[in-house]
């Protein structure tokens, strides 16, 4: 499952462009050296953020997972990526319009400036703070983690998302040029089938059909029900 999360960031990049496209716009206006490790250095904090979010949010998922609910989980969050891409375009508009009482603009407050300052610093934080703004891709990507019920698999799908999304950014902030709207839309179309697959297969991992790697058995052993046997030396 790891695998969708580099793809659902990589096409979600063409879709955050209208958000995140500015921004790299404006971190290559102030590297004026053009090196590549201040562009390395922000993605990379991005990443870092996605894959801290997608921790906490694997370790509820892993919480949950040991109430016994685990297969319920995994169906549950399927069906929820499901009905997001279903309502794809209303669901980003409730998250970009609802600006989280004023956290949003708190954020792009701080995110100007650490860009008015430059330097490797100002670039790493610019990232870590750019990955917590709200975003539809990024929510999405936060419902298939928990549905990893891991911490450490909830970091992995976030970390592998937030990759997904470099190739894109890192592109336009070399060349200082946003691709164009008509590929971008085309590409935009494609996310909510992409998710709705990937909600699919997070329905068929939850039925437990014993098929390897698609879908296990996800049964958790229960501590008080655990036999052991005790060896008594005389």
């Amino acid at each position: 499952m790891i695998w969708t999360a580099f793809l659902l960031g990589f096409l979600g990049s063409f879709h955050c462009l209208g958000m995140c496209g500015p921004i790299a716009l404006s971190l290559s206006a102030k590297d004026k050296s053009r090196y590549l490790k201040n562009k390395l250095v922000y993605n990379l904090g991005r990443t870092i953020t996605y894959s801290v979010l997608g921790g906490m949010i694997g370790l509820v998922g892993f919480s949950l997972a040991l109430a016994g609910i685990q297969q319920w989980i995994s169906i549950s969050m399927g069906i929820a990526i499901i009905v997001m891409a279903f309502f794809y375009k209303r669901s980003e508009r409730m998250v970009t319009q609802s600006g989280l009482l004023g956290v949003v603009g708190k954020l792009r407050q701080q995110l100007g400036k650490y860009l008015t300052r430059g330097g490797t610093r100002a670039f790493f934080a610019t990232g870590l703070l750019n990955g917590v703004l709200p975003c539809g891709m990024v929510y999405l990507a936060l419902i298939a983690s928990l549905a990893m019920q891991s911490p450490v698999l909830g970091a992995a799908y976030m970390f592998f998302f937030g990759v997904g999304t470099i190739p894109m950014l890192l592109t336009v902030m070399m060349t200082q040029q946003i691709v164009a709207a008509s590929v971008r839309v085309k590409l935009t179309k494609a996310i909510p089938y992409f998710a709705m697959v990937v909600g699919i297969l997070f329905i068929v991992r939850g039925m437990g059909l014993g098929v390897h790697y698609l879908s296990p058995h996800l049964v958790y052993q229960n501590p008080d029900t655990v036999e052991l046997d005790i060896t008594l030396c005389e």
